[in-house]
């Protein structure tokens, strides 16, 4: 894309400030930002004018969980069906991994973080070595598929290859960049992050798939003969990933898509919860749980709203095919967003001043007939690292860790 091109497509979106500086940038930052325009999707800031102040949700109602009694009933079967499918080549993983370790005080990825004690135990390598176990048993490597960010692609990519991806083979394991949307003012103006460089932030859990597909690594996995995909978030130490009984479980049900679920600790937890909306499956967060929702019981005199979300899912990809033809909403963030002011001075707002644009895994999971809710133990699968001490804290998943007999 040349100047010309660039500056018309801005006029078309009312973005002509973007090219404010270009002529006193080098030849060099020039390029990136003309590079950075002819890939924006610029469209997304016209949902600011369709934008409702609250958004309605349909009738909620339970969704029973597959329960850990239900489940150890048919472990053999599911477990078999399972590994069968892993044998076959038919179940790929993919790790969401485009985050910083920023609230753990951390400039580097988050899943570089070393949560050791008495020796060096990475974020990364907790993941591949539970994937590991999974590979073993079936005698069958699993593609792992793994989501940077334009902020962390080149040190991810460069951390897992010196470490010899912790033992993983190297030719099953792809990277792709999660796609970015850009970061605006009220006013639907975009913020510059620099002078040659448009504010943007990745597209939300709910993009992995469009962004893998951009990448054409979806095409890669379907060519391959990939029908599910285990899609996991870099901060659970402690999860199973490709876990067979849970793959077998799905498929034995023939659902399109299956959940790991834990019990909630309380009522109030803040993790969404798996439910039905106007019938098809859906997930409430856990900050739009009314009173009414979580003192709801079900027919057994049980909390209704019971089991939470961990972010491990199992998608079918000619489900995720259809899902990604159909374009997901986005979701509307107010956010705190650097900027360059009209004099070009870089500024860190103490306040929200715009939006960012997401997508979500709960729409996907709202697109499908059928969502399998699977139990599973949660202090053996459930050990997220958000904060660096306290609740869900680097603290806490050490201490988790060593109770399930990992050496730190």
């Amino acid at each position: 894309m040349d100047e010309k091109q660039a500056l018309e497509k801005l006029t078309a979106a009312g973005q002509e400030h973007v090219m404010k500086y270009f002529e006193e940038l080098t030849k060099e930052q020039k390029e990136m930002l003309l590079s950075q325009i002819e890939t924006t999707d610029f469209t997304v800031l016209s949902s600011l004018k369709d934008r409702k102040e609250e958004s309605v949700r349909g009738r909620i109602t339970p969704l029973a969980a597959m329960q850990l009694a239900q489940i150890k009933e048919r472990e053999a079967e599911f477990h078999a069906k399972g590994l069968e499918a892993i044998k076959n080549g038919k179940v790929g993983a993919v790790l969401l991994a485009g985050g910083m370790g920023t609230r753990l005080g951390s400039d580097d990825p988050k899943g570089m973080y070393n949560i050791g004690l008495t020796k060096e135990v990475y974020i990364f390598q907790r993941l591949i070595e539970n994937l590991m176990d999974v590979v073993e048993e079936a005698d069958a490597w699993i593609p792992l598929y793994v989501m940077t960010s334009d902020k962390n692609h080149e040190a991810t990519v460069k951390f897992l290859t010196e470490h010899d991806f912790f033992g993983y083979r190297k030719e099953y394991v792809t990277f792709f960049m999660q796609e970015m949307a850009p970061a605006c003012d009220y006013h639907g103006k975009v913020y510059m992050e620099e002078k040659w460089k448009i504010s943007t932030s990745p597209n939300g859990n709910g993009g992995w798939y469009s962004s893998m597909h951009k990448w054409g690594v979806a095409q890669k996995a379907l060519e391959d003969g990939v029908e599910w995909l285990n899609v996991f978030a870099v901060d659970n130490v402690l999860q199973r990933i490709a876990d067979p009984s849970f793959v077998g479980a799905v498929i034995a049900n023939q659902c399109a898509a299956g959940a790991k679920v834990v019990r909630k600790c309380a009522p109030d937890e803040k993790i969404g919860v798996i439910c039905l909306e106007d019938g098809r499956p859906s997930i409430v967060e856990y900050y739009e749980l009314t009173e009414e929702l979580m003192n709801a019981k079900d027919a057994n005199g049980d909390p209704a709203y019971y089991f939470g979300v961990i972010l491990n899912y199992l998608f079918r990809v000619e489900d995720l095919e259809k899902i990604r033809e159909k374009n997901l909403p986005l979701h509307i963030v107010e956010k705190k967003i650097p900027y360059l002011d009209a004099e070009g001075r870089k500024v860190k707002p103490q306040e929200p001043n715009g939006y960012k644009f997401e997508q979500l895994v709960l729409d996907m999971i709202y697109e499908l007939d059928s969502c399998l809710p699977y139990e599973v133990v949660r202090n053996k699968e459930f050990a997220p690292i958000k904060n660096a001490t306290g609740i869900d804290s680097v603290e806490s998943a050490r201490q988790l860790c060593i109770e399930n007999g990992i050496e730190l």
